[in-house]
């Protein structure tokens, strides 16, 4: 039975016993597993000793010490706020043992699970691949990404080829999402194709708020097909139909473009409710045909390069940019059949400029309005004189007698050939 002198003490307004009573409810003993928050007492190269505002302090030992890397270790100063995770608690023998990198790596693990509820996009390093995908650290664990999950292996690929791109992703930065948590099988699972997907949308549907018609934009081309080249602008893919690459014609984009070149493009057309960006290469480069009327007149001889065969002529490229028509009434003298019969795809010609239509863009060309070179000329009056001579020879053969023809005459053989077929009989006859 207790005895008090004087009267029995206040409770309610004591001093004495809101302290105690303080002390007791604010102390919380620490459990196992626990991530508790200490302040550095002392550092040790052997431990460190945390103050958690318990009955005991915090030891962490050398091994696990050895387990942090040089920058955490930079921190561990005294007076320092760290998070510890408590190994063992036995307060009986006053030893609670803590560390300090398992409480980091839960704390990547509670990391790992908030970016799995909020689905964030962010990025890593690729370390290194097995057979089933790639491996990637997020802090200190260490993630997988399934190739299935991995943009640039297809379901379909050999294995072979899958090995082989997995290889090529070492060391690359890729952008990636949580998309499975389990710490208790220490299963951290990440998806490159979920990550890329999502943000290209958002990326494109922002690129598609900024862009204006006539902007000009760099990008990678991604695919080439018939008809033209995708252009990745950044999150959303513009397309340059094959008509705008070039001034001159172009048959195929892979004539001009590879995948994966980067390009400088002009923004033409967008259209947002589709989605659509039209874009064009060959509009950042000056317009030949503003140039035509200066530098061609009517009359001028060029040189040309053959490009295309119709039923109604050939198209003949004068310069960068520029093509004519050679109608196949302008091939030869003669009638021609089709043009192919004249010339042919790739050679090289001189022809005569007729007609020039700078805002229609249209050049008439002729071949046979060329003059004929000199040499050719020459070979050609050779030629003449040669079958001229010919018919002398053959209208002499058939004079009946030398004496019907004197040497001593006053016409040269040159002069019979010369004459008039009329002219050649009526002698021979006489």
């Amino acid at each position: 039975m207790r005895t008090y002198i004087g009267s029995e003490p206040d409770q309610a307004n004591s001093p004495m016993w809101d302290y105690l009573n303080q002390e007791k409810y604010d102390y919380q003993r620490p459990e196992r597993g626990e991530i508790r928050i200490g302040t550095v007492l002392s550092r040790f190269p052997h431990e460190v000793i945390l103050d958690l505002g318990l009955k005991l302090d915090v030891i962490v030992p050398a091994d696990d010490l050895q387990k942090i890397d040089a920058k955490d270790l930079e921190r561990i100063q005294v007076g320092a706020e760290l998070p510890v995770l408590i190994v063992t608690l036995d307060e009986d023998n006053g030893r609670i043992v803590g560390s300090l990198s398992q409480a980091k790596v839960q704390e990547d693990w509670e990391e790992a699970l908030r970016y799995l509820e909020t689905g964030d996009i962010f990025d890593t390093m690729v370390a290194g691949h097995n057979k089933g995908g790639l491996i990637a650290p997020f802090g200190r664990l260490r993630g997988f990404i399934p190739t299935s999950q991995v943009t640039s292996v297809g379901t379909r690929v050999e294995n072979g080829v899958k090995i082989e791109r997995l290889e090529q992703m070492q060391g690359k930065k890729i952008k990636v999402k949580v998309i499975e948590v389990n710490q208790k099988r220490k299963r951290l699972i990440m998806s490159e194709r979920a990550a890329m997907k999502e943000w290209r949308q958002e990326s494109k549907s922002r690129l598609l708020d900024e862009l204006k018609e006539g902007d000009v934009r760099r990008g990678i081309v991604t695919n080439l097909m018939n008809f033209g080249a995708f252009i990745d602008l950044g999150g959303a893919d513009g397309l340059i139909h094959v008509s705008e690459m070039a001034w001159h014609r172009v048959k195929h984009p892979k004539d001009v473009l590879e995948v994966g070149q980067e390009v400088e493009v002009v923004v033409m057309t967008i259209d947002r409710k589709d989605e659509r960006i039209a874009l064009s290469m060959k509009r950042l480069a000056q317009d030949p045909w503003q140039a035509a009327t200066a530098k061609y007149q009517i009359g001028d001889i060029v040189e040309a390069e053959i490009t295309n065969l119709t039923d109604f002529g050939a198209f003949a490229r004068i310069g960068e940019g520029i093509e004519g028509l050679i109608h196949v009434s302008e091939l030869a003298e003669e009638k021609v059949e089709h043009p192919r019969n004249v010339v042919h795809r790739g050679q090289r010609i001189t022809v005569r400029v007729i007609s020039i239509d700078s805002e229609r863009q249209r050049v008439g060309l002729s071949l046979k309005q060329v003059p004929m070179p000199l040499e050719e000329t020459d070979a050609e009056s050779e030629k003449q004189k040669a079958e001229t001579a010919s018919f002398a020879e053959n209208a002499m053969q058939d004079v009946p007698g030398e004496s019907q023809v004197s040497e001593s005459s006053t016409e040269s053989v040159e002069a019979v050939a010369d004459a008039e077929p009329e002219a050649v009989t009526s002698a021979t006859d006489e």
